[in-house]
């Protein structure tokens, strides 16, 4: 148990760290965008900053995301010079017209919203942990895998797959109607509203093909090969889609 608590303050404050960073660069990016001599560093550190940003947005404060973008949307209206190339439109903010200033800074408040709301709530509480949980489990069906145990390993990976399934679409606001949604309910919601590309919808389809085989006994036994790819599959997932 004293390892559980160890891990999950050791994410959290990993993820405390990580937003007062992205603060702090936003705070430094607002001085370039204002510094005429500055504005090129502001143009070069904006749009990874931005990404990073709106994904924090859409976990912390899901109903200023739309917001958020819009500030970026309407930035790129008034901007002055605009690069396009083969593969991204790229826009370069003009700190000669001040709302392109007030758009980032509507932005970095936004920001910084989330930063009180991950201080002031227990909301990082319930997702670190869950997420702790997970892993603790995926670490478990592994030990079973090699010892031999193949459908509790599967069994295993498939409930935390499930689970995270179900946390996303929660965290999405997707309505789930059926009672007892399975891996294959929640995968065609997240495809349904495009939160997930077809490559991403058909990977969670065959993990939980390969849930079903080990649930299911059948004349076909599932292998060790299977178990890791279920295993690995969900750690993936659980890792990369919020």
């Amino acid at each position: 148990m004293e390892s559980v608590k160890t891990k999950t303050g050791s994410n959290l404050e990993r993820f405390t760290n990580d937003l007062k960073k992205l603060v702090n660069e936003g705070d430094t990016l607002l001085k370039y965008i204002s510094d005429k001599n500055k504005v090129s560093k502001f143009n070069n550190g904006y749009e990874m900053w931005y990404s990073e940003s709106v994904s924090v947005i859409e976990i912390l404060l899901p109903k200023r995301k739309d917001d958020f973008i819009l500030y970026y949307n309407n930035a790129k209206d008034i901007c002055i010079r605009k690069i396009i190339n083969a593969e991204n439109d790229i826009f370069r903010f003009d700190n000669d017209n001040i709302n392109t200033i007030t758009l980032f800074q509507n932005q970095l408040n936004i920001l910084k919203a989330t930063e009180r709301r991950l201080e002031s709530s227990l909301f990082e509480i319930k997702h670190i942990v869950q997420a702790d949980l997970f892993t603790n489990e995926l670490e478990a069906a592994k030990e079973l895998n090699k010892k031999g145990f193949l459908r509790g390993a599967g069994a295993i990976a498939g409930v935390v797959l499930e689970g995270h399934l179900s946390q996303v679409c929660k965290n999405h606001n997707i309505r789930i109607t059926k009672k007892n949604p399975t891996i294959n309910d929640f995968n065609e919601l997240l495809k349904g509203e495009e939160i997930i590309e077809v490559k991403d919808w058909r990977f969670i389809q065959h993990l939980g093909d390969l849930r079903n085989l080990c649930d299911h006994k059948k004349v076909n036994e599932p292998t060790k090969e299977n178990i890791e790819d279920l295993i690995n599959g969900t750690d993936k997932m659980c890792k990369t889609l919020y």
